[in-house]
């Protein structure tokens, strides 16, 4: 599978920092590069590629105007490129599939290159599954509709992770899902949580959220995921909010946004 990709910046130095950092990568191919916004706007309503390097600032259309001059169509994943941090929280809610601090480091490259893998596997899957169902709506539509009766009750179990790698402090921890008692995010990391460790992930929340079952995993406040088969108390707490206490004593708060969460354990 080749992603095909578009490198989007200003610096000519940095579009050629990219692009050597990106060699490594076999089944990465750079189809163009571009040196301001309207031009990205262009190549990619043109070119249609599968994943764009887009620096944040430049002059005239700046990354996020060029994310929202391609949403007409259907987008390519984007990962922003930038000098100044306090992009990150709009890199985020733009759906990026990551944020690259300038100079690129090759370690959060390729872990952002592993993602993008992902995201395209899952995106081509979905596409193949559609096309299937139409030839079979054409050549035979009572096996259409088996297909689709199957595709209507899917066992969602078997879906989600039972088993999470984390790269931190120099290794790699294999981590039990259901050991995770709660997850915090910490700007572009995730704190994973369980009854003896705490784990540092780089990893968006909406990410995360897309490997665990939202049957046991639910957010409770804007920056935390819970562990619902650990909890063991509901806390009332002032103002409609409340903690939930878990197995090992941690507490941790829902805020009122949140409060549908905590009815299911109030009967």
């Amino acid at each position: 599978m080749t992603i095909r990709t578009l490198l989007v910046d200003d610096e000519k130095l940095a579009i050629q920092g990219l692009q050597l950092r990106l060699q490594k990568f076999d089944d990465v191919e750079i189809i163009d590069t571009c040196a301001n916004g309207r031009e990205a706007i262009r190549k990619i309503k043109t070119e249609k590629p599968d994943l764009v390097f887009l620096d944040i600032q430049m002059p005239g259309f700046d990354g996020f105007s060029v994310v929202k001059g391609v949403m007409d169509l259907e987008p390519p994943l984007f990962v922003f490129v930038t000098a100044y941090e306090e992009h990150a929280i709009r890199a985020f809610e733009a759906n990026a599939v990551n944020y690259l601090m300038k100079p690129v480091d090759e370690d959060k490259l390729a872990d952002t290159i592993e993602r993008v893998r992902q995201r395209l596997a899952e995106k081509r899957s979905s596409e193949e599954a559609e096309k299937l169902k139409t030839v079979l709506s054409e050549v035979a539509p009572d096996a259409a509709e088996e297909f689709a009766a199957d595709d209507a009750a899917p066992d969602t179990a078997g879906r989600y992770e039972k088993l999470i790698n984390i790269k931190d402090r120099g290794q790699v921890f294999r981590v039990e899902i259901a050991s995770i008692e709660h997850i915090e995010a910490a700007g572009d990391y995730m704190v994973i949580a369980t009854a003896n460790n705490s784990y540092v992930l780089r990893e968006t929340m909406k990410d995360l959220e897309r490997r665990l079952d939202p049957r046991t995993f639910q957010r409770v406040h804007r920056s935390t995921i819970v562990n619902l088969d650990q909890v063991r108390q509901v806390k009332p707490h002032t103002n409609g909010e409340c903690f939930l206490v878990l197995d090992s004593g941690a507490e941790v708060k829902v805020s009122r946004s949140y409060r549908d969460v905590v009815a299911r354990f109030v009967h």
